[in-house]
């Protein structure tokens, strides 16, 4: 209960909250107490913070930003050279706060300051509309493409779950026209399937993409951004293809009419056209990094000076930004630093003959690890706790780094089997025009056909176009 916006009690924990609370203080407090054979006292104190991390992300026993801080103050409590009690070799706790920081953040807060723009002065609707409109000559098959289409590209560069929200707001009226029945379903589930792909094709897109990112530069490994594009788009393009096929061939008849409302209402006052020019110019340096040399995460911050020195953002814009998802990757940063300095992946590695797998079987692995854990939990999560540990044995048995990173985290992304496995379902799933069995049927097909792809097709292919 809260008086105002102020809270006047503590939130109700759920039995499997509570459970995680108690789980997640013994976890922690075993790898402290017992010795652990083979492992510094540095890795035990990583260990414990790991495993705590484990289980209080799977049970959401607090707010998964929460639990992304606690591994930040952990590491400074425990491992830094401001430990309660100092081990050898200790991180300098400046380095673990600047987690918080790191060019990976800076990347995302442009993309964040963008996507809200193009949101605050009608962009990323009007650019829909326009965009929409070749694709309504060809009957309600086509149409559907068009959708998936333009929502994949708007989830490239904005939010999937802001780019869901602006599709249903065109999709919405198209639903109440339609008598109940499959096409309902089909048309609801297309833009969230087409959201959670288009997502994987830009470092942008989805926070598993720069939590990636952000551990493979720990590691020396740089991606630029158009790098990125090159090895996730044919997936993306093939993936959002047989999806498109897939709904279409199962809930939309040919026959069925679709009248979109395509008017194109551009704002033209000084304010929104600066932004436009901006958001232009950020994309088009993004895709040229490779010419000019300017990282991606260096011009993600061009539209934030830009923008607020122009007055065309404000104060109140960046509060809105969801901060939250920020501290998430910075979180899963914080923890793969903390897992290669106290030694904690060695250790790991050696549980398990990962060499006897070979490369081709340890990708395949990790991608449906990845696949698995993001269908229960949040993606971003999963993609916090799977890829320092993948990089570790990726580099412990000569597997290319890169290689593992993208894998993993394309693999966390194509998740969509339940409406709690992204937002972008939620939203769906919330219209009531989508079943829990529909849903989940379709995400499983498509995770499993793009997890096959994602593991035995695109790493030959990636090698043979030398980009890896």
């Amino acid at each position: 209960m809260t008086q105002g916006s102020i809270p006047t009690r503590l939130p109700t924990l759920s039995p499997t909250q509570s459970i995680g609370l108690a789980v997640g203080a013994v976890v922690f407090a075993v790898p402290l107490v017992l010795d652990v054979p083979g492992l510094e006292p540095a890795g035990e104190r990583m260990l414990a913070i790991f495993l705590l991390a484990i289980v209080l992300w799977v049970t959401e026993a607090i707010p998964l930003v929460a639990t992304a801080l606690a591994v930040v103050l952990l590491q400074v409590l425990l491992l830094s050279d401001q430990a309660v009690v100092v081990v050898d070799d200790p991180l300098v706790a400046a380095d673990v706060f600047a987690a918080l920081a790191d060019p990976v953040i800076v990347l995302f807060l442009g993309g964040f300051l963008i996507a809200d723009g193009a949101a605050k002065y009608g962009l990323d609707r009007n650019l829909a509309a326009v965009l929409l409109r070749p694709f309504l000559s060809g009957g309600a098959r086509r149409a559907v493409l068009g959708l998936m289409l333009i929502t994949a590209l708007l989830s490239m560069f904005v939010s999937n779950t802001a780019t869901t929200a602006t599709m249903f707001a065109v999709l919405v009226p198209v639903l109440a026209s339609l008598p109940p029945g499959s096409a309902r379903t089909g048309l609801a589930l297309a833009i969230p399937v087409a959201a959670n792909v288009g997502g994987i094709g830009t470092p942008v897109g989805t926070p598993p993409n720069a939590i990636a990112l952000g551990q493979l530069a720990a590691r020396g490994e740089q991606v630029s951004f158009l790098g990125w594009m090159l090895l996730a788009v044919p997936l993306l393009v093939v993936v959002l293809l047989g999806a498109w096929w897939l709904l279409t061939r199962r809930f939309i008849p040919s026959d069925t009419l679709i009248e979109l409302d395509l008017s194109a209402r551009f704002t033209r006052t000084p304010a929104a056209m600066v932004f436009s020019a901006v958001a232009g110019l950020t994309v088009l340096l993004w895709l040229t990094e490779p010419l000019h040399g300017i990282t991606s995460s260096t011009v993600g911050f061009i539209p934030v000076v830009l923008l607020l020195a122009t007055g065309v953002m404000g104060s109140r814009d960046l509060q809105s930004l969801p901060w939250h998802v920020l501290w998430l990757v910075a979180g899963g940063i914080a923890l793969g630093s903390g897992i290669g300095a106290s030694g904690l992946d060695a250790w790991l590695l050696n549980l398990m003959a990962w060499d006897r797998l070979g490369a081709p079987l340890l990708v395949a692995l990790l991608v449906f690890t990845g696949l698995a854990f993001s269908t229960v939990i949040s993606s971003s999560a999963a993609a916090n706790l799977l890829i320092p540990l993948a990089l570790g044995v990726a580099t412990g048995v000569g597997v290319d780094a890169t290689l593992v990173g993208v894998t993993v985290a394309l693999g966390c992304a194509l998740a969509m089997s339940l409406p709690i496995s992204t937002p972008p379902n939620a939203i769906a799933y919330a219209t009531g025009e989508v079943t829990q069995s529909a849903m989940a049927t379709t995400g499983i097909a498509i995770g499993a056909v793009g997890g096959l792809l994602l593991a035995f097709a695109m790493p030959p292919l990636w090698s043979a176009l030398g980009l890896l």
